[in-house]
């Protein structure tokens, strides 16, 4: 996304659209996936882009590797097709999943992941990962506010979730993404993560996590079409 920013950022210029720059880092806490969401970032950082550049680059070769196993068992798949499905995008195991889906081995993305792509699927590659700690660094040093995104989606008992944002405030975490487009029931709420932020001093902010055809009941903006955040939630991010 950090590679597009200067293009929105133009397409903006004269209209009533505020643009904040940001970046979404894939992290690793006790062998779970963890993002951190870097907003308002100095986006012309060359420290961060070097270092955006060099986990972009890990991940291509870890996409060509499971692509490269499907296509030795059999399965109707290449990156070139992959390029031109996907003709601009950061191919991503979500691609491959709809890829597959697209060729009828799956009725669906998220059948793709738990069959083929996913951690506990067999032909899931692990990519190179940073702490989340780590990542709250590169934010900082780009001038950005950290924020832990979709704590509910990190998949840790709730033990282990107070763990880590304590771990997180402690290394400079700024904000805890409360506000979410979640697709199914979970055992805690908003309300929830919102108290968590108050308890831990943080500040609260809201997503979409829109991701285009990848993520088709999500719109942008308004998630599933119910979701609201409140504008006054920018002042602490900007």
């Amino acid at each position: 996304a950090v590679l597009c920013i200067p293009e929105v950022m133009e397409a903006a210029k004269d209209s009533p659209l505020q643009v904040i720059p940001g970046v979404e880092i894939s992290c690793q806490y006790k062998e779970q996936d963890v993002h951190m969401l870097g907003l308002n970032i100095d986006y012309k950082n060359d420290r961060l882009m070097s270092r955006l550049a060099e986990f972009r680059a890990s991940r291509d070769i870890r996409n060509e590797k499971m692509i490269a196993n499907l296509a030795a068992d059999g399965f109707d798949i290449s990156t070139e097709q992959l390029d031109r499905e996907f003709p601009g995008a950061v191919i991503t195991r979500s691609h491959i999943a709809k890829h597959l889906m697209m060729k009828g081995y799956v009725s669906s993305i998220n059948e793709g992941f738990d069959r083929f792509v996913g951690p506990r699927a067999p032909y899931y590659i692990p990519r190179e990962r940073i702490s989340p700690h780590q990542a709250i660094l590169w934010i900082h040093q780009a001038g950005g506010k950290a924020v832990l995104a979709h704590p509910l989606l990190c998949n840790f008992s709730f033990k282990t979730l107070l763990e880590l944002i304590g771990q997180l405030k402690d290394a400079g975490l700024d904000g805890l993404e409360a506000i979410y487009s979640y697709l199914e029931p979970k055992t805690h709420t908003e309300e929830d993560m919102k108290k968590l932020a108050r308890d831990f001093g943080l500040f609260v902010t809201g997503g979409s996590d829109f991701h285009g055809d990848n993520k088709p009941v999500i719109d942008l903006g308004c998630g599933k079409g119910d979701l609201f955040v409140p504008e006054e939630l920018l002042d602490n991010i900007l």
